[in-house]
């Protein structure tokens, strides 16, 4: 197929060049050209505009940074909808607000072109091995003809309902992570005040029931004070801000959630917002009083 892809960070480029890899007529936009140049090296084509990638593709990727990005990706002057082909998809796969996803699908749709939301998780690893979970929300067929395309990204692919329902699991699915990310912190940081060493009470609670890929890989970041890999816990910050506004309209309780980003935003105040999620240790640290052991 004729794909385009928009957005070649640290996800999108891996992501990108899977589908290259795979056979795909691969056509990209960047607005530095030295962001494109791998990709262009390896036999993409570089576009001028959205517009202009949109009119030379079937479907057209988008893994931008926050809903006003892609708004404009997608929407704004020489956005995708004024080059699209009505029948052609877009394929939107960042954390985005569910509302937006829904408002920018209708706008698509009334000039027949048909939009899938589909955020991802797995991090930039994820993207790399090509063993992403993509939640997907929109039309049935739709997801259907373009499932061969994510399936050269992802390892699960599930379609989770209509339009913006990819959204509301990405949410769902940044609250759990978040809330068990600061109970890992909570609990390896009362360790080491207590005198114990954080490494090998991780090491007991991966063969326990707290044992998951949180504590495997952001655990294990925080007991060795790496904090300049994965995503950066800005990214966070602001899907964090979509859960809270998404319970906030609903009126459900997410307690937990209000919590952890207290946290984040006390991570952001000290400069460390490009800094890996396990930075949530230093925030507790900061707030312990002197004295390690009892």
């Amino acid at each position: 197929m004729k794909v385009g892809f928009i957005g070649l960070g640290v996800m999108g480029r891996h992501m990108a060049g899977h589908l290259l890899r795979a056979g795909h007529a691969l056509g990209v936009y960047a607005r530095r050209a030295d962001s494109a140049a791998p990709l262009v090296a390896a036999g993409a084509t570089r576009h001028a505009t959205p517009a202009a990638l949109a009119a030379a593709c079937d479907v057209v990727f988008t893994i931008v940074t926050a809903s006003g990005d892609f708004e404009q990706v997608a929407l704004g002057t020489d956005g995708l909808i004024h080059g699209a082909r009505p029948g052609s998809v877009v394929v939107d796969m960042e954390t985005i607000s569910p509302a937006v996803a829904r408002a920018a699908a209708k706008a698509l749709a009334a000039k027949g072109i048909d939009m899938l939301d589909a955020p991802v998780s797995g991090g930039p690893m994820g993207a790399e091995q090509a063993t992403l979970s993509i939640m997907v929300g929109g039309r049935p067929e739709v997801f259907e003809r373009v499932k061969p395309l994510l399936a050269c990204m992802g390892k699960t692919i599930t379609r989770v309902g209509d339009s913006g329902a990819g959204q509301v699991t990405k949410a769902c699915n940044q609250l759990a992570l978040l809330v068990t990310a600061q109970g890992v912190a909570e609990a390896l940081h009362l360790a080491q005040r207590l005198g114990v060493d954080p490494a090998k009470v991780r090491e007991v609670m991966l063969g326990g029931v707290p044992a998951g890929r949180v504590l495997e890989i952001f655990g294990k970041r925080m007991v060795e004070r790496e904090f300049d890999n994965g995503i950066d816990t800005r990214l966070y910050h602001k899907d964090l801000g979509i859960v809270l506004d998404l319970a906030h309209q609903a009126q459900v309780p997410v307690p937990g959630a209000a919590l952890v980003m207290q946290q984040i935003n006390a991570l952001m105040s000290q400069g460390k917002g490009y800094q890996d999620l396990g930075a949530l240790i230093t925030v507790l640290e900061g707030m312990s009083g002197p004295g390690a052991h009892p």
